[in-house]
């Protein structure tokens, strides 16, 4: 299960943190990736993180967000900063990892949080 949290609306120039819980039967989670959803156009890839540190990103929002995972409670963090008008959109967390017991490979999708720039 994913949990995801932290949209809202923000005026251009603002900032928000957007959160992404999993939990569910013991697991390892591995990569923690975001996307965004706006209706008509095809997914965007933001940015991802990996259980080991490394991060990816894509062209959407480079240089304007900060990625992380807490590996002990499970969570990502998108730090979205300098937001435009053109951010807005749902913003989709995809989980990434293995179950253990018994072992089993998942990449789960949430339902996405809405980000609203507008003045």
């Amino acid at each position: 299960q994913l949990d995801e949290s932290g949209g809202g609306l923000v005026q251009p120039g603002g900032s928000l943190t957007l959160s992404c819980t999993v939990s569910g039967r013991p697991f390892k989670l591995n990569r923690i990736g975001w996307y965004r959803q706006v209706p008509g156009k095809t997914r965007e890839f933001v940015a991802a993180v990996f259980s080991d540190g490394v991060i990816n990103s894509g062209e959407s929002m480079k240089g304007r967000f900060a990625i992380s995972m807490n590996n002990a409670k499970n969570t990502g963090y998108l730090q979205l900063v300098s937001l435009k008008p053109e951010d807005t959109a749902r913003y989709v967390c995809n989980a990434e990892g293995n179950e253990l017991a018994p072992y089993r490979h998942f990449s789960n999708w949430g339902q996405g949080t809405l980000v609203n720039v507008s003045s």
